[in-house]
């Protein structure tokens, strides 16, 4: 008896490896940045805005986990999700976190601003509206993150480009805006945008990350 429990503590022992590498919040932004697709070293650092020597580090804790994985091109070393269940794992901390911690969702309102006066729209309506071409649906993620992969039928205004795009988009239509996730500032800050200047905006209630989750139709490379 004592053996089995032995080799249950050590099961739960190796579980906690995982834990341990998710323990840190410059290693979650980097799984949440790998979700839209792979980087180098380079890019992740200047994404998640930490030194490249920091950076490196904290990759090395998550491929050392079996999280990521790195390949050789060229001379330089890309990193990716090594499964798609690793995304997984950050949706399940990000929902759990919001639904059980109330300091969560401060820091929520704190990051991308009020959310009581923005629509929302669902996956499974947004889908139902896209066939019925009731919406246009804008990814507002870096034009880099858009090609690696889309939902089907979205134009691509990444954030920074947003105000000068504005007068070519139609009128009459409700516009959807997605980006990496359900905490993404950039798709709020769109909404936002859009409603001021007089277009009917939504939110998708998450990102791109989810809609493949989810098994739904997207453009890929």
């Amino acid at each position: 008896m004592a053996s089995n429990h032995t080799t249950k503590a050590q099961l739960y022992d190796g579980f906690a490896i995982i834990g341990k590498a998710l323990a840190s919040g410059r290693r979650l932004e980097i799984i949440d940045v790998l979700a839209q697709g792979s980087r180098s070293v380079e890019e992740i650092a200047t994404e998640i805005k930490q030194s490249v020597a920091n950076t490196s580090q904290h990759l090395r804790v998550l491929a050392s986990s079996g999280l990521v994985d790195a390949t050789r091109r060229g001379t330089y070393v890309y990193y990716s999700l090594a499964r798609p269940e690793v995304a997984e794992l950050l949706q399940l901390i990000r929902s759990t976190g919001a639904a059980q911690l109330e300091a969560i969702e401060r820091l929520v309102e704190d990051h991308v601003g009020r959310r009581d006066q923005i629509g929302w729209i669902t996956r499974n309506e947004l889908m139902r509206r896209l066939r019925r071409e009731e919406v246009l649906l804008i990814d507002v993620r870096p034009s880099r993150d858009y090609s690696n992969g889309h939902i089907t039928g979205a134009l691509s205004i990444p954030a920074q480009d947003m105000n000068s795009r504005l007068a070519r988009l139609p009128r009459g239509i409700d516009v959807v805006a997605y980006c990496r996730g359900p905490f993404c500032v950039l798709a709020d800050e769109a909404v936002r945008t859009l409603g001021q200047y007089g277009h009917r905006a939504l939110r998708l209630e998450d990102g791109f990350p989810e809609w493949i989750r989810a098994g739904l139709p997207t453009t890929t490379p």
